[in-house]
């Protein structure tokens, strides 16, 4: 469905193209998202929820550029109906996703200590153990077993949890929570009860850490809001997406596998040259679709020029790191996997004050997941044909919703 509609000016701008939440299995590139990168640098879109439509930018360099201008903002977005793929919308104050300077960085600097390459390190001994154990569990069992239920669920649960502070009795419900809150299926009152239930976790975590010392994410929140640096509801906002994170790192680790595990040449190149995987391993974040549609929107604060289009101020603007990392001018053959790449500069992490706070851990952790499994799981191959291995529908992250493997 297209709307033509043109600026109070009478500049001709882009018709508004509707774009559906699509269930795609598999790693295919998003077909709409392909023809938006086709008919423009600048296109508009109108999403499934929300009001009204936004423009939407896939040149790598306009998404650098406007991720990093503060001429957008993303504090307007909460106080604003913008066209969106999440059917239930509700931002907590505090959230960083939301922050503009100076609130961003006074809110991101109350946990930048706990997503540091040195906490990471620290974090690493620990991690590999939970991982040893799973992967142990899964080689006792013997073949076959599914991967996601098995190593690629629990494991960032463990990780993100023992970094945030959560109790290995709590995880479950944790987890239970955010796994609904990413989902676009069960409506705007199942997603409302799950994040009702993880900002009381939260906030009664934060109070009972209010006296602690310790590293992990919680107390570093309690120690912030007994110091007045923080509010309790900013503490909300700061914690809720970071204990979501761990799902990112399920799903995008199964869309990695799923790609080794049907490309005999990456997976040979993967154990053959076990120097080169950190590279191969970065050729696959750029490569992956790991969410559906578009994340965050951004609101222009003044009229903007781009492409000799006018963006005023007040419209909506949303990036692509997708279609960024797709862009034929910054990576020749996009389409193709060249674990060769170099250099790489995909956007995978994001780019700006918005990059990634947990970019540190989700690379420690994919490094750990499919390092481990390759060398533990000689002859690792799917079990089932890769045309039955399900995909995870209605949901704003894409990955295997099971992995079957044999070995």
């Amino acid at each position: 469905m297209i709307e033509e509609t043109s600026t109070p000016t009478g500049q001709d701008r882009p018709p508004v193209r509707d774009w559906p939440a699509l269930d795609l299995d598999g790693t295919e590139f998003d077909p709409v998202l392909a023809g938006l990168m086709r008919e423009g640098p600048l296109t508009r879109i109108r999403l499934p929820h929300g009001e009204g439509w936004a423009w939407l930018a896939t040149r790598y360099d306009d998404v650098r550029l406007i991720t990093n201008d503060p001429r957008f903002g993303r504090a307007e977005v909460t106080r604003r109906q913008v066209t969106r793929l999440a059917p239930h919308f509700r931002p907590r104050p505090g959230s960083l996703a939301f922050a503009d300077q100076p609130d961003h960085n006074r809110l991101r600097k109350a946990v930048a200590a706990a997503f540091t390459v040195s906490a990471a390190k620290r974090l690493r001994p620990r991690a590999q153990a939970v991982l040893d154990g799973l992967v142990a569990g899964v080689v006792r069992d013997g073949p076959p077993a599914d991967l996601v239920e098995r190593v690629l669920e629990p494991f960032p649960i463990a990780v993100v949890s023992e970094v945030m502070g959560v109790r290995a009795a709590d995880r479950e419900r944790v987890h239970a929570w955010t796994r609904q809150i990413i989902s676009t299926s069960g409506g705007t009152e199942a997603a409302e009860q799950a994040k009702q239930g993880l900002y009381a976790y939260i906030t009664d975590t934060v109070r009972a850490r209010a006296g602690s010392t310790g590293d992990d994410v919680y107390a570093l929140l309690g120690a912030a809001v007994a110091r007045g640096e923080l509010t309790e509801a900013e503490t909300v906002g700061l914690a809720g997406p970071l204990q979501i994170g761990g799902e990112a790192v399920t799903h995008n680790c199964g869309q990695m596998l799923y790609l080794l595990l049907t490309r005999p040449e990456l997976m040979a190149r993967m154990r053959e040259r076990p120097g080169e995987r950190g590279a191969l391993l970065d050729e696959l974040l750029r490569y992956i679709p790991h969410r559906s549609s578009v994340g965050l929107a951004r609101i222009a604060l003044e009229d903007v020029r781009l492409h000799g289009v006018r963006i005023a101020a007040g419209e909506p603007v949303y990036v692509s790191y997708l279609a960024a990392n797709r862009d034929p001018d910054v990576f020749p053959e996009p389409d193709r996997i060249d674990p060769d790449r170099s250099p790489n500069p995909h956007l995978a992490f994001g780019n700006g004050p918005h990059f990634c706070t947990g970019a540190v851990l989700a690379r420690l952790q994919t490094e750990l997941l499919v390092t481990t499994l390759l060398d533990r799981l000689p002859g690792l191959r799917l079990a089932v044909p890769p045309e039955q291995v399900p995909w995870r529908h209605r949901t704003m992250i894409r990955g295997p919703r099971s992995l079957p493997c044999a070995w």
